[in-house]
Parts: C-alpha cells; sequence; structure tokens
C-alpha cells in the first residue's frame, strides 16, 4: 500500500538551509573577525618596532649632535688658543721694536729740530714738532726715510710763524716696520722718496 508524507517537507527544508546559512555566516564573520585581528596585531607590531626604530635614532641623533656641539666647542677653543699663541708671538717679537722706535726718533732729528708730541696707533706715528725752518723739517723726513725702523714720511701740517729766525710748527706721520721680519704684500717696505727741495722755506 502506497504511504503518502504529509509533512511539509518544503518549510523544513527552508529551514534546514536558513540554518547552515546562519552557520556559514557566523563561522564567515569569526574567520573575518580572526583576520582583523591578525592584521590589526601585525601593523601594530610593526607600528610599535617603527616606533622603536625611531626613538633609538633620535637617541642616536642626540648622541652625535652632542658630540658635534663638543667638537665645535673644541674647534673654537682651538682656534682661540691660536689667536692667543700668535698674539703672544707678535707681542714677543714687537717688544724690542719700541725702544728702537725710539732710538731711530733721537737719532734722526736733526739739529734746529725738537718734538713736542708723538703719538702712535697701531704702526703709524704722528709727530708733532718745531723746527727752526721747513729745510730742517725736509732734513728730518730724510732720516726718517733712511730709517731701519721707520718708513713712508709724509707732512701733514707746516706753519711757518711769522718770518726770520721764528720757526715752523710741524706735524708729519711715519710707519714703524721691523727689518727683521720678512716684508709682506700687506707690509710694504718701499720707502717714500722725499726730494730735497719738497719744502720751501
Amino acid at each position: 500500500m502506497p504511504r503518502i508524507n504529509l509533512v511539509p517537507w518544503r518549510e523544513a527544508e527552508r529551514k534546514r538551509k536558513r540554518q547552515e546559512f546562519g552557520v556559514a555566516f557566523v563561522a564567515a564573520l569569526m574567520f573575518a573577525g580572526a583576520i582583523a585581528v591578525v592584521v590589526n596585531w601585525q601593523i601594530q607590531s610593526a607600528i610599535d618596532e617603527q616606533q622603536s626604530r625611531n626613538t633609538y635614532l633620535k637617541e642616536e641623533i642626540a648622541t652625535l649632535d652632542k658630540q658635534i656641539a663638543e667638537i665645535l666647542d673644541l674647534d673654537r677653543r682651538k682656534q682661540a688658543l691660536r689667536a692667543r699663541i700668535q698674539v703672544i708671538e707678535q707681542l714677543e717679537r714687537s717688544r724690542p721694536e719700541i725702544v728702537h722706535v725710539f732710538d731711530q726718533l733721537v737719532r734722526t732729528l736733526p739739529d734746529g729740530v725738537y718734538l713736542t708730541q708723538v703719538k702712535q696707533t697701531e704702526r703709524k706715528l704722528q709727530l708733532k714738532g718745531m723746527a727752526q725752518s721747513s729745510t730742517r723739517v725736509a732734513s728730518y723726513m730724510r732720516n726718517i726715510d733712511s730709517s731701519e725702523w721707520l718708513t713712508e714720511p709724509s707732512l701733514d701740517i707746516l706753519e711757518t710763524k711769522g718770518g726770520g729766525d721764528a720757526g715752523s710748527d710741524f706735524t708729519l706721520n711715519a710707519n714703524q716696520k721691523n727689518p727683521q721680519l720678512p716684508a709682506t704684500d700687506d707690509q710694504p717696505q718701499a720707502k717714500a722718496k722725499v726730494a730735497q727741495g719738497a719744502i720751501k722755506k
């Protein structure tokens, strides 16, 4: 005798497929969540590692900056010491110069001429004085020109007082030199030529 199935099998089949779909959907969500967690963990790990590297690089850069600052400070000290050594050496070389300069001021001074003021600015000398005549001033300039420690005389002012033997006030300039040092471009040793008749009475 044939059997007739009166159970609504289509409804049961749809329910079974919905359950399977739900299970598959939940499994897919869990799988996607697991993948997201793993990816996030890897990204966070990479970020942490990069931050660690950045921190290390910053520390190394700070150390290098400190070392560079120390090197620059040492270089400044070195330059300062060199400058001091040069000043000391220059002072040692120039210490006897003033003695020779005063000696030459006396030796080059002709009769009838005397100085009232001597002013030194670095290696330049300004000489003020009185002379019996302008010819004696010219003689004084020639003596300076032939000196070993003085050079390049130049007349700045010459004032004759009245007439006769009243004399003349003069102001002339000269440069200080050291014959013991080699000549350089910035310290020429060429002497100024003074003509005997350059100054008239």
